[in-house]
This record gives C-alpha cells, structure tokens and sequence, in this order.
C-alpha cells in the first residue's frame, strides 16, 4: 500500500503541476504531450482523478488514526 500512496502523491503533484501552467500560461502540458482530445489524454486524466479519490481516502484513514497532527 505505500507504493500505491506514493505513485498517487506523485500523480497529484503532476497534476497539480498542470493545472498551475494553465493558470498561469495558458498551457496544456498533458495535451501538448498527448494531444488535445486524444484518448490517451483522458486516461491520464482519469488515472490523476483516481490518484486524488485515493488520496482522500488514505488521508482521511491517516487523519482519524492522529498520524497527520
């Protein structure tokens, strides 16, 4: 299980890492690699998506045993 958080955190931080370029520059990393619309596109989204349910849930897993004060 703590290979899957870390794969899932490192998920996050690319994702995150995305969205911030969007923010700032108007620019699509994940569609500039994959292309826009293209269906590798949206597994990549997908898998970011899962990354961060996952995450929930081990946070919140993590929160109630104390370990995150």
């Amino acid at each position: 299980m703590k290979i899957l958080g870390w794969i899932s955190w490192l998920l996050l931080v690319i994702g995150g890492l995305n969205w911030g370029l969007i923010g700032l520059v108007n620019i699509n990393l994940v569609s500039m690699l994959f292309g826009a619309g293209s269906g590798i596109e949206r597994i990549v989204y997908i898998i970011v998506g899962a990354a961060a349910v996952l995450s929930l849930f081990c946070c919140k897993k993590s929160c109630s045993s104390g370990s995150c004060k």
